[in-house]
């Protein structure tokens, strides 16, 4: 697949604003997931999505930590656990509509401990 493109399909899906919406973690996974046949280096990633090399450092970083990539410096690449990935992906976009209908503001007055569990 060649930079500054997605799948059609993907793109007859999407709602007009979709992809304006995508933060740079998303971006990452994505771009990561699309090209899973391959390893990057963060630069190149950075590259590729037109990111700091730093920002996008910072963000496999995380992603590791949440076991959502793989690293062997000084490469990246997607997790192999199809099952994690997409929990992750349906947590994030729960979390999203959350914070759509009920603002930032008041998810934090909603807040449990058991919300906290599932971090």
């Amino acid at each position: 697949m060649s930079s500054g493109t997605i799948d059609i399909d993907e793109f007859e899906d999407a709602d007009d604003d979709e992809f304006e919406e995508r933060n740079d973690t998303e971006r990452i996974v994505s771009f990561l997931d699309e090209n899973d046949d391959r390893a990057w280096k963060a630069a190149t990633i950075a590259e590729r999505l037109g990111l700091d090399t730093d920002a996008v450092s910072a963000i496999l970083s995380r992603l590791k930590e949440r076991e959502l990539v793989r690293h062997k410096r000084p490469y990246w690449a997607i997790t192999d656990d199809e099952d994690r990935l997409r929990a992750a992906y349906r947590l994030h976009r729960h979390h999203e509509t959350a914070d759509e209908q009920y603002s930032e503001e008041r998810l934090e007055e909603l807040r449990t401990d058991d919300m906290e569990k599932v971090r």
